[in-house]
């Protein structure tokens, strides 16, 4: 990997990474079959993920996909023929499960830039990443009812602590689409912008967060996402222990430092 604006994967690659400026950039790049998840496709985001959690320049991660869609979701061709076999077809939605989860335990911030269409799989991948951008244009929904499926990489899960179970039954029954102002409004994204503008906002939001403490980034992420499986005194009680330990870590020093003296910290 090399910083710049040269891919480091080939141009055909389904998945492509770079780095700038200290934000971890992952591109689908199956934009004729709309970005389709395929096994190929989570093996590439997984090694993607990896690489940018070992490399210590990168502080923020920056996913989005290339020509007019984010990503329909599930490689039907793929599931198709895995329905031959049910040991491929546990197989093959257990990779899934298990690639989608680290984007949510990751120590890094995962960041989503959604333009077009964000349907079935592509929206259990675009909810489990931290923050969302959406472009004006973008369109979401959980379709999988209307062709007697059933979401298959976390969608009844996700779905529903996000936006409710009221809300993410009547989206996954209807298999309506959402336009971006309801999915603002449900709190499935936090920006809106303009189609043309979202890849470099988005990455200026990624960059933003790349002066920021690594760590207590992290532990931020992780405190939110646990919090959520427990009672709120198991959360309380997880916090009150990662912020002593973050109060006596070095960036902390600097911080309060640059504070005083009213200066940008400059975080290891």
């Amino acid at each position: 990997m090399r910083e710049g604006g040269d891919m480091t994967s080939a141009a055909e690659a389904p998945v492509q990474t770079e780095m700038r400026d200290g934000v971890g950039i992952v591109a689908l790049n199956r934009p004729d079959k709309f970005n389709c998840l395929s096994s190929v496709v989570m093996a590439g985001l997984d090694e993607a993920l990896a690489m940018f959690e070992g490399d210590r320049k990168v502080r923020a991660v920056l996913l989005l996909a290339r020509g007019k869609h984010f990503c329909t979701g599930a490689d039907l061709d793929e599931v198709l023929d895995a329905r031959r076999e049910r040991g491929r077809l546990e197989a093959f939605i257990t990779g899934g499960h298990r690639v989608l989860r680290r984007l949510e335990v990751s120590p890094l911030p995962i960041v989503a830039a959604v333009n077009g269409l964000c349907l079935a799989g592509g929206l259990e991948l675009m909810m489990a990443c931290d923050v969302v951008f959406a472009g004006q244009s973008a369109q979401m929904g959980c379709q999988h009812a209307r062709y007697g499926l059933v979401p298959g990489w976390g969608g009844t899960q996700r779905l529903a602590r996000i936006v409710g179970s009221r809300r993410a039954l009547d989206l996954m029954f209807s298999g309506r689409w959402l336009k971006v102002d309801e999915a603002l409004a449900w709190g499935l994204v936090n920006h809106i912008v303009d189609d043309s503008a979202l890849a470099g906002k988005a990455e200026a939001y990624c960059a933003d967060l790349a002066k920021k403490n690594p760590g207590g980034l992290a532990a931020m992420k992780q405190l939110c996402r646990n919090g959520l499986d427990g009672s709120l005194q198991e959360g309380l009680d997880m916090e009150r222990s990662a912020v002593v330990d973050a109060l006596m870590g070095e960036n902390v020093s600097e911080g309060l430092a640059a504070f005083r003296e009213r200066r940008e910290p400059l975080f290891r």
